[in-house]
């Protein structure tokens, strides 16, 4: 596999992941098991219809293979590099604000952002991961042997929405993460260079944590994955993302687990994906790679080779 190769699969890990995952997304495990009986094994019902939990959404009827914030969010961080040949927060600023999706008062990471309308605004809180899903283009802009850059370039491209210390390990810790996938580094090493760009912190300690349990589970299932580590909270978002990603080594089988599990599912799934798929291009699910760009339109491909030939 080429850098390449490896480039274009994590844009489409990621995409697909956000899709899968948006089925599921805020429930419990219980109640992906009561509106899923038969579990996530893909998009479930048709391509462009509405999914049945969002009909009457007042916020969005969100479809079947839409993706979410998430993505769009990482193509307006891609487009910023391009722009500018690096990162830097007020050209990441300028493109986030001409994003659309889940701007409303209960995502306040956003909302504050988008009312503020300054591309140069620093934000001085918010923990969430938010930031941590749209970095991968950060990743694919330095090599991994480049991490001084990788964490800047997380920090400027988290900023004008999430200023927190967790929010900004977290982003570096997934940067990071797809640089070494991207290099071809092995899992092991992938995980131990995304704790080591989130610092010593809690981000790290948790990355750490749940790479050590989950290694010792030889067939992990949602039940088991949401007992120990639920993802509700930045400590077990990311961390859990990673993990999965580099234990499983298998885009479509990390997707699916997140999605099954419930909670923040859109999130894991779309970073696990974006990792996983730079690690192992073959495992990305040609079919719901297809649906995506169908639904949604995002021509992955062009931003995948427009911004690998930055990449040093």
């Amino acid at each position: 596999m080429t850098a390449q190769d490896r480039i274009l699969a994590c844009f489409h890990g990621l995409a697909t992941g956000d899709a899968i995952g948006k089925q599921t997304e805020t429930l419990s495990r219980q109640d992906v098991s009561l509106w899923y009986p038969g579990g996530i094994r893909g998009f479930e019902g048709t391509p462009g219809e509405v999914i049945p939990r969002y009909a009457g959404n007042p916020r969005r009827e969100w479809r079947i293979g839409e993706t979410t914030d998430d993505t769009e969010r990482s193509i307006a961080v891609a487009r910023a590099i391009l722009q500018d040949g690096d990162v830097r927060h007020t050209v990441v600023g300028e493109e986030l604000l001409k994003c659309r999706k889940s701007v409303h008062p209960g995502v306040r990471s956003l909302w504050e952002f988008h009312q503020a309308g300054d591309p140069g605004r620093i934000a001085q809180g918010h923990d969430g991961c938010g930031a941590a899903v749209r970095v991968a283009p950060v990743g694919v802009r330095y090599s991994s042997g480049k991490l001084d850059q990788i964490v800047a370039g997380a920090y400027e491209a988290s900023i004008p929405t999430h200023g927190g210390r967790l929010a900004i390990s977290a982003a570096a810790a997934v940067a990071a993460a797809v640089s070494a996938a991207i290099d071809g580094l092995d899992a092991e090493d992938v995980g131990a260079l995304a704790a080591g760009a989130a610092g010593n912190g809690p981000i790290a300690q948790a990355i750490l944590s749940i790479l050590d349990q989950l290694g010792e589970q030889a067939s992990p299932k949602p039940d088991q994955i949401a007992a120990a580590w639920f993802p509700n909270t930045p400590l077990t978002i990311v961390p859990l993302a990673i993990a999965l990603a580099t234990q499983l080594r298998s885009a479509e089988g990390a997707i699916l687990l997140a999605a099954n599990v419930g909670g923040d599912a859109d999130s894991v799934a779309s970073i696990a994906g974006a990792i996983a798929g730079a690690m192992n291009p073959d495992t990305v699910n040609p079919e719901w790679r297809r649906v995506v760009e169908e639904v949604n339109g995002h021509d992955l491909s062009r931003i995948a080779e427009d911004l690998g030939k930055l990449r040093d």
